[in-house]
Order: structure tokens, then C-alpha cells, then sequence
């Protein structure tokens, strides 16, 4: 299919963007890997394309003391080959190759990623994790929104409609972090059936905070689990430990049922992956010691 008739406007700068988001109802186009797909179904039919390629201002990455600030605009090529996020956000790092393949790669963009919502997406678990902020700006100034209150429900975002994502902050990793991506899927660049994301600090042998676990493809929006993180704190690491918080997470989540798996079965996939990730985070943070 094709998608319904539309027309086409690229900007150049972000007030222009905000400006042609006044039209009526407009799409912005950042990598285009989620929105044309859906044009083609005819699942959206904007009357605008605005199309923000050509913003410099929201593109790369940029170090500002203990934060890592990251463009909306920023494509997962980038990110995968900078060493600015190799060496302060080694959690994007390593989920990154994970999403989709490398012509994907080469056309996605974090910050469109981000404002799709997928609860089945990569980087809103690691960003989840992150205690990523985001900002965004309109005619009426800019703000800033925190991860857990961005993602509001599949598909959907705490963005207005005449808001544009301009750039993700993140905090450097401390010294004494460990940290875990791991996913699985049916195969190598399908969306992920169950995801998982982990930080957290030792402490004098023992699990302190920030403790974060991040879960995707479990609900209807990328979600923490709390109850598994608070099982964790003040704790020494074990397997007896990983299990109890393992078994919190996969009871505090409610997985949907489609054809690619069930919610028992999900369960049982992020049992097994909240498990293997917080061994891997723990192990990184051991050897920072």
C-alpha cells in the first residue's frame, strides 16, 4: 500500500518546526523507520509531513558536567560509534546494536524512537533505567519531563501536539556502576518479546542505589519495576537474591497475549532476563572495585 495523500514541508530550524507543527494536524518526520511504515498501512494520515532532517541544533551528542545531553535527531549509527556514549553511557552503548538492522540503524533516530513509544523498543528501557530526562519545546517555552512520567501508554507520550522532542539528558555513569541490556526475540532485529535494562551501585560489598530495572514489551508502556529494585537494596549480591528480585519483577507486570507469545510466557522470559541481567551488572560494578 501507499500512504494517503499528504503534503510535504522540511524546516531547518526548530522554531520553524514548532511553527508548521500549528498547521493542521501535522506529523513531524525524524527517521521515518516507525511513521512511514504506518503512512503506507494507512494507520496514521497527517495532512503535514514536517520533515526535521535538516535541524543541525538537534543533532549529536554533547558532555555538560555529570550529564550527557543527546539531540532528538541523533541516528543509532551515531550513538553506536561514539565514544563519548562508549565511555559515559555504556547502557545505550550496549543496546543499541540490538535495534533492528544496521539500514535501520543508519536511518533511526533516538529522539523518533522515543516519541513512537513502543513498549517493545530498545532504548526507552535503557533510557528508562537512565532516569533520562526529556526535553521538549513549543511556542510556549520549553520543559523538561522525566522518563517515568513520558511514556504514558502505548503509542502515546506526555508530548503535545504542538511540541517538538529537541533533546535527551542523561546522567554520566558513576565510578562505582554496573549495568545490563538484554532483550530476547525471535530473531536478531525483531522487536523484542521481553527486554530488560539494570543499574546499580556496590556499596562496601552490598547493592545501593540507584537501583534501577527497567522492563519492555511488559505492559502497555515501558515500565520500572519497583518492587524488584526495592527487594535488591542494601542487600549482597547472590543468586538467592538475583531469583527473589527476579521473581518480583515478572509478578508486578502484566504482559499482554498476542501471537508471538503469551503473558505466562513473557513472565517467564523476563524471570530468566532480570536474572541474567542483574548477575552481568553486578559483575561489572565487582570489577570496578
Amino acid at each position: 500500500m501507499k500512504p494517503a495523500p499528504f503534503r510535504y514541508l522540511a524546516v531547518k530550524t526548530i522554531d520553524d518546526a514548532i511553527a508548521a507543527l500549528a498547521r493542521s494536524d501535522a506529523k513531524l518526520l525524524a527517521g521515518g523507520q516507525s511513521l512511514v511504515p504506518m503512512m503506507n498501512f494507512r494507520l496514521v494520515r497527517p495532512a503535514w509531513l514536517i520533515d526535521i532532517n535538516r535541524i543541525a541544533e538537534l543533532k549529536g551528542v554533547q558532555i555538560r558536567g555529570d550529564r550527557v545531553l543527546i539531540g532528538s535527531m541523533t541516528r543509532y549509527a551515531d550513538l553506536e560509534s561514539s565514544d563519548l556514549i562508549k565511555a559515559h553511557v555504556p547502557l545505550i552503548s550496549e543496546a543499541v546494536p540490538l535495534i533492528g538492522h544496521t539500514a535501520i540503524r543508519n536511518r533511526g533516530t533516538i529522539g523518533g524512537s522515543v516519541s513512537h513509544a513502543d513498549p517493545a523498543a530498545d532504548m526507552p528501557v535503557a533510557l528508562m533505567a537512565l532516569d533520562a530526562v526529556m526535553h521538549a519545546r513549543s511556542g510556549r517555552g520549553e520543559r523538561a519531563i522525566a522518563g517515568a512520567d513520558f511514556f504514558v501508554s502505548l503509542f502515546t507520550t506526555d508530548l503535545n501536539a504542538d511540541e517538538i522532542l529537541t533533546r535527551i539528558e542523561v546522567p554520566v555513569v558513576e565510578a562505582s556502576e554496573g549495568w545490563a541490556f538484554m532483550e530476547f526475540s525471535r530473531r536478531h532485529g525483531d522487536f523484542a518479546l521481553a527486554s530488560v535494562a539494570v543499574r546499580l551501585r556496590l556499596v562496601a560489598g552490598k547493592i545501593e542505589g540507584p537501583v534501577r530495572i527497567a522492563l519492555g514489551a511488559a505492559a502497555d508502556r515501558v515500565i520500572r519495576a519497583r518492587r524488584a529494585e526495592a527487594a535488591l537494596e542494601g542487600r549482597e549480591p547472590s543468586s538467592a537474591l538475583f531469583d527473589a528480585s527476579a521473581t518480583e519483577a515478572a509478578a508486578e507486570i502484566d504482559p499482554m497475549t498476542d501471537i508471538h507469545g503469551s503473558a505466562d510466557y513473557r513472565r517467564h522470559l523476563v524471570l530468566g532476563l532480570v536474572k541474567a541481567a542483574l548477575a552481568k551488572a553486578v559483575e561489572r560494578a565487582s570489577l570496578k572495585h
